[in-house]
């Protein structure tokens, strides 16, 4: 997993591109993006977009100095955590942990 950030010069935005890769991403046929950015809303769960390299891979645009916790979410029901995540806070409704990107 990977997260790329890229931050425009014109204002005070980052543009962060969350990223599974192919390899975790086998037998996947959906990937959603679920965190405090949308108050952990399924209904509102953004879809990661296949790939050509066969990575699934979406971008969200944030404030400087913010930060959120977040997961993926796999075909509705395996939870995963981002390996580059800038670090991780226990999760408030299970035993496991929620990745967080620093803006």
């Amino acid at each position: 997993m990977s997260i790329e950030k890229n931050y425009l010069k014109s204002k005070p935005i980052c543009k962060v591109k969350f990223i599974l890769p192919k390899q975790r991403a086998e037998g996947i046929k959906q990937v959603h993006l679920v965190g405090t950015f949308n108050d952990w809303d399924l209904e509102a769960a953004m879809p990661l977009r296949k790939q050509k390299t066969g990575d699934y891979a979406a971008t969200l645009s944030f404030s400087v100095g913010e930060q959120h916790e977040f997961r993926y979410l796999l075909d509705g029901e395996q939870w995963e955590n981002d390996e580059m995540a800038d670090y991780y806070v226990p999760s408030h409704v299970s035993r496991e942990e929620n990745s967080v990107v620093i803006i």
